[in-house]
């Protein structure tokens, strides 16, 4: 992921974890996962999206 998107999905996860979570992985459990934690507390729901981002991003150079 180029630097700008790796912003973009910052930004995304900040104000809608699930998506971001679904732009770098997809519909998968980590997903759902991170629905989950959004609706019950919005907070880790932000902290798992990030770090979603970033390892994605790490893992795909």
């Amino acid at each position: 992921m180029s630097t700008a998107t790796t912003l973009i999905n910052t930004i995304i996860a900040i104000f809608l974890p699930p998506l971001a979570v679904f732009i770098a992985d997809g519909l998968s459990t980590t997903f759902f996962i991170d629905l989950l934690l959004t609706f019950f507390a919005w907070i880790p729901g932000v902290l798992f999206a990030l770090y979603i981002v970033f390892s994605r991003r790490h893992s795909s150079v």
